[in-house]
């Protein structure tokens, strides 16, 4: 083992026996803060039978359909996995959803290049065995089923059962669209941090896609999103504190978040019920946390918007196919810099903690329409130059018709 590897692991094994220890931790990770110049996405994608997509998936088919590529958590002996064309990473959430990991970009049009390899290689790969990627947010034909398993996802399972059964549609039903972007400089972490939360709900609304959910008409814009907003709000709703210290607030969230799971020899890994991180660091369990187990803690964390050193921005329903380059062309022009995020803040002043009208309603709600209107304008306005002229396009074209066709529904739903 070389020197770095020994630091790192001493780093990582080092007992937290503080709640300020806890804290300080946190604080050192969740922002890296620099210039905001890199770009990154997650796509997720539910995963059907092409010729009969309410058909349930089994785990062989999925691993003989990705070969090289299947995950470890698929295929053992593939670990690690080939990586996708355009050095994208390819894993597999609980119920078998697929998602594209992408490595950072410099710019967008880099990104765009990139995923557009990956998926496009991962679609061939999929339909030469009959399987085809889904084009919306919650799985529209099939009821929750847990496809993978795994010691984590057994007790995360539990845990959300205990409280109802929104978690585990969560776990095996949704698929998001995630974007990373950079932090930013340090002054302006605070400023960022609000603006891509405050143009949330208007964001979710304009690219609300999953309304049908295993066989029914939910009657939700985003039926996805309200499964996570029913969960327990202490791991999937914004974390609130002072606006000036977003790092503070995100270390409090954490310390009040109860364990999904806790790592130990054996297939059971159920938590102590209810028990906290705070609880955990402050001598419920025979042992202090060691920096690991906080890191590990904080990716069992569901928020809107993650701090990863990066923000990663998780509110999005997935889009289909090609489509994915629109959310995160908006999201990455919208806080390109602190004009845009200054003028987010404003145009979202009207709509901010509307969150509930957001999943349920979408574009339907005046207010939040309003807001996406203001919002797509500015984003298009600010998209990157050096993106192809045809992609522009395409983003361009796509909001608008999303903006269009909710006006065309809500003057067709007006009492007359």
């Amino acid at each position: 083992m070389t020197t770095l590897d020994h630091d790192a692991a001493a780093v990582t094994s080092r007992r937290l026996r503080s709640q300020e220890d806890v804290e300080a931790h946190i604080r050192a990770i969740c922002f890296k803060t620099g210039p905001p110049a890199r770009v990154g996405a997650e796509l997720e994608w539910t995963l059907h039978h092409a010729a009969a997509p309410d058909a349930p998936l089994d785990a062989a088919t999925v691993r003989h359909a990705l070969g090289r590529h299947a995950p470890a958590v698929l295929d053992p002996t593939n670990d690690p996995p080939d990586p996708l064309p355009g050095d994208a990473r390819l894993t597999m959430e609980p119920g078998g959803q697929l998602e594209i990991s992408s490595a950072p970009a410099a710019s967008l049009a880099e990104l765009h290049t990139a995923v557009s390899a990956g998926l496009g290689h991962l679609t061939a790969l999929l339909g030469a065995a009959g399987l085809a990627l889904g084009a919306h947010g919650i799985d529209p034909h099939r009821p929750p089923r847990r496809l993978l398993h795994t010691p984590r996802y057994a007790a995360m399972e539990r845990v959300f059962d205990a409280r109802g059964r929104d978690g585990r549609t969560m776990m095996c039903s949704t698929a998001g669209l995630q974007v990373c972007l950079d932090a930013g400089p340090a002054g302006e972490i605070p400023l960022r941090w609000r603006a891509v939360h405050e143009a949330g709900p208007p964001l979710i609304a304009l690219f609300a896609n999953s309304r049908r959910h295993a066989g029914r008409d939910t009657g939700l814009a985003s039926a996805r999103m309200a499964a996570w907003w029913a969960m327990d709000r202490r791991l999937t709703h914004p974390p609130v504190g002072p606006p000036g210290d977003p790092a503070a607030t995100w270390a409090r969230y954490a310390l009040a978040a109860p364990l999904l799971c806790l790592r130990r020899d054996g297939e059971c890994w159920d938590p102590p019920p209810g028990l906290t991180l705070c609880d955990w660091v402050h001598g419920a369990l025979p042992s202090a946390p060691t920096a690991d187990d906080v890191d590990y803690h904080l990716s069992t964390l569901f928020p809107p918007v993650r701090p990863r050193g990066y923000l990663e921005v998780r509110y999005l329903d997935c889009q289909p196919g090609a489509d994915w380059i629109v959310p995160v062309a908006v999201v990455a022009a919208l806080l390109a810099d602190k004009p845009a995020a200054e003028a987010v803040l404003e145009v979202t002043a009207p709509v901010a903690g509307r969150w509930p009208e957001a999943y349920r309603l979408g574009l339907a709600d005046r207010p939040l329409r309003r807001a996406a209107e203001a919002l797509a304008h500015l984003a298009l306005s600010r998209l990157d130059p050096a993106l192809p002229g045809a992609v522009r396009e395409h983003v361009i074209a796509t909001v608008h018709r999303r903006l269009r066709d909710a006006t065309a529904t809500s003057a067709a739903e007006e009492p007359r």
